[in-house]
């Protein structure tokens, strides 16, 4: 039996979201006050109760989003937030005492992974083994939602009110890396892979190491910046690029072809504007009038790591 799940954390957040679904729909001053309550309710229901619904009817939940996202019913209520001068004051208050509750997350996810797995009590465990560091990301945010309310002196309301704010700032946007997963598993079973590998068996001489890894580690970031996310790449360019060139003609290392493939994908996500929780959401955020400037910024950082991905990837993978 384990004491902290996945689940769990699936159910925190689907109650955060029926909270800020119900906070809108009693709000009569919100502009797009019932499509946005529908679009938060629906998704809430998802992550409430995801595996207890029939596939088909998920599905149809997900074509309500969409449907509620394009016909842009799905929306924010401006608000002015708190003066100026009394965030200023608050700052100057709390000083780093702020960065707190973020750098929480990452030590708890640290912690957990290495050590929390291991604690029990009988046949008791502290947190799920099967899916370690996700559950431990997802300790460290309620560990730093704790932390916050105690760093600043808030009321306990507050995180479903700015959380509320925030996420209909980003908007449909927020889900985006969830589809673009969903949608990168459903090529891998259609056998995208591989067509994927016959057009570059014809295309590119793979029956030399340097080129099979060329082609996988630029493949996973050209097909991340169409997909926007390298949880969607992955699948289909490792069944179609890596597992038969690198892992099969080559005997390459599985293990390091795939972590270092995934920081290439990563590149790929520094330059497209499909990431939008990345790439459009913050020039959103902080108001900036490009809304690609965030990718401009990052296209040198994300070809320099490309690049370096590439020959730490020539040099470790058939060599360990």
């Amino acid at each position: 039996m384990k004491l902290l799940t996945l689940d769990l954390f699936y159910i925190i957040a689907g109650t955060f979201l029926l909270l800020a679904a119900g906070r809108i729909a009693l709000d009569r001053t919100h502009p797009q006050r019932w499509g946005s309550a529908v679009f938060w309710g629906l998704l809430a229901l998802t992550f409430l109760a995801g595996k207890a619904l029939p596939p088909t009817l998920s599905g149809y939940f997900l074509l309500a989003l969409v449907v509620l996202a394009a016909t842009k019913q799905v929306g924010e209520k401006p608000e002015a937030g708190s003066p100026l001068t009394e965030r200023v004051a608050s700052a100057a208050r709390l000083k780093n005492r702020l960065f707190v509750p973020a750098l929480l997350i990452p030590a708890t996810a640290i912690l957990g992974t290495l050590a929390l797995s291991r604690l029990h009590v009988g046949d008791l465990w502290l947190i799920d083994s099967a899916s370690i560091t996700v559950t431990s990301v997802c300790l460290g945010a309620a560990v730093a939602v704790v932390a916050g309310l105690r760093v600043t002196g808030a009321p306990v309301t507050t995180p479903v009110a700015e959380g509320s704010r925030l996420l209909q700032t980003i908007g449909w946007a927020i889900i985006l890396p969830q589809f673009l997963a969903a949608l990168g598993g459903i090529f891998a079973k259609a056998g995208v892979g591989a067509v994927v590998a016959d057009v570059v068996a014809q295309a590119l001489p793979t029956q030399y190491p340097f080129v099979a890894v060329l082609a996988y580690c630029v493949g996973m970031a050209l097909f991340t910046i169409c997909m926007g996310n390298a949880f969607a790449a992955f699948p289909v360019i490792t069944l179609g690029i890596g597992l038969p060139f690198i892992v099969g003609l080559h005997a390459g290392n599985p293990a390091i072809m795939a972590a270092i493939g995934m920081l290439c994908g990563y590149c790929g996500t520094l330059l497209t504007p499909m990431a939008a929780n990345f790439n459009v959401v913050p020039a959103m955020l902080l108001e900036l009038r490009d809304k690609n400037a965030v990718i401009k910024a990052q296209v040198p950082i994300a070809l320099t790591i490309l690049a370096a991905n590439i020959a730490l990837m020539y040099f470790c993978v058939y060599r360990f």
